[in-house]
């Protein structure tokens, strides 16, 4: 059974950050934030104030400056899944690049959420809200493997023959 809520680390623009768990469907029409932290308080946070929330596999044990182990935050190569490859500055100056999907999220809700360059890390996703984003720019557009390969077989079967066969034997 999937859990209703998610374990997330709530960074905001002071440098502070909450460790939680916030419900799944957060951010999209809601005016704050709510967490349930880790002692059983439920926290309102409002969005402006909020820089990323990062869902991560496990909390922090004794880190205090770099919870969310988000050491990677450009990409080192180009990305090999299929997805949007974005680049955007924050209002606080801080530049984050991701992978988002190409969908209708892009343009409407109230976030981005982006799967960060290194997977591996203790961040598997970071929920950007649209406030926090300075500039936001598209590098490249990632597609999936299996969409070329079908175009590429749809153009050979359409294409016409040089030299069509014959049932003639001299």
């Amino acid at each position: 059974m999937v859990s209703l809520r998610k374990p997330v680390i709530v960074r905001k623009f002071t440098r502070e950050w909450v460790a939680g768990y916030a419900a799944g469907g957060f951010g999209q029409e809601a005016a704050h934030l709510e967490i349930l932290d880790q002692s059983g308080k439920v926290l309102t946070i409002g969005w402006e104030s909020v820089k990323w929330v990062c869902f991560v596999r496990d909390f922090p044990a004794g880190e205090q400056g770099n919870p969310e182990r988000l050491l990677q935050k450009r990409f080192t190569v180009r990305p090999r899944t299929a997805g949007l490859w974005l680049r955007m500055t924050l209002t606080d100056g801080e530049e984050l690049e991701g992978l988002a999907a190409n969908d209708r999220s892009l343009v409407e809700g109230a976030g981005l959420l982006l799967t960060p360059p290194d997977t591996r890390s203790n961040t598997q996703k970071i929920y950007v809200p649209r406030q926090s984003i300075q500039t936001l720019e598209v590098v490249a557009l990632i597609g999936a493997a299996g969409k070329r390969k079908g175009i590429a077989a749809r153009r050979a079967e359409t294409q016409a023959a040089l030299f069509p066969e014959t049932t003639d034997t001299p």
